[in-house]
């Protein structure tokens, strides 16, 4: 890891892709060496990671740079995540981070841009919880999406990619209301050039927490 501490996030990326256990020792030396991995360019960062979000098993794999300390080093905005209670009756699933990680094992063959808009499409609920009647995150979305644009920044991704994953993050809440909306207004929103992914993305959001997939039909058909 001394020579090259990027090693640290590949560990994760084989462990997490060949469904492998890190061995205690080497684990160990990772916890020990992870706020190293600043050392580490921004770019050659953002692969490894876009290689862990999209080589299978994306959510065990966040789920192993929390625990070695280098989510918390690499992305702080995901790790707030971890422990941020939702409301039961929308998400029986459990907190924000169980979550976005049942989404991350779900993906299969997808873009960067979608795995990405996975990860990051609730990052803005941990600092907008709120519980007033109920658990709330009142403009998650929208504070969601300037994060993402913030990380995107830090990790200096494509701009194409930054509009992409940005317009996920915002626009995720939008799609549940599509039955509501009149035909005009629709027809824009299945016109968007990211709906594909957002289609996607709603579909893995309704299957890590209600199951219910009404709306996802709903916006097949009208397509």
């Amino acid at each position: 890891f001394g020579e090259d501490y990027l090693r640290m996030l590949r560990a994760v990326r084989f462990a997490a892709r060949l469904n492998f256990e890190i061995d205690p020792s080497t684990f160990a030396a990772i916890r020990a060496r992870a706020d190293n991995i600043q050392c580490v360019s921004a770019e050659r960062m953002r692969n490894e990671l876009t290689r862990i979000l999209t080589e299978g098993n994306a959510g065990s794999g966040m789920q192993l740079l929390l625990d070695c300390g280098l989510l918390q080093v690499v992305l702080p905005e995901v790790a707030a995540m971890d422990g941020v209670a939702q409301p039961p009756q929308f998400h029986p699933e459990g907190d924000v981070w169980t979550h976005v990680k049942m989404m991350l094992d779900e993906l299969q063959g997808v873009s960067p841009v979608l795995a990405w808009g996975t990860l990051l499409h609730d990052v803005g609920k941990p600092p907008t919880f709120a519980l007033i009647d109920r658990i709330r995150f009142n403009g998650h979305d929208a504070l969601g999406a300037k994060m993402a644009a913030q990380i995107c920044q830090r990790l200096h991704m494509s701009n194409e990619d930054t509009v992409g994953i940005c317009e996920l993050t915002a626009q995720h809440m939008r799609i549940g209301r599509a039955w509501e909306m009149r035909p005009s207004k629709l027809k824009r929103l299945l016109r968007l050039p990211i709906f594909p992914d957002l289609l996607e993305l709603h579909r893995l959001d309704c299957l890590a927490s209600h199951k219910q997939l009404d709306i996802y039909e709903f916006c097949k058909e009208n397509l």
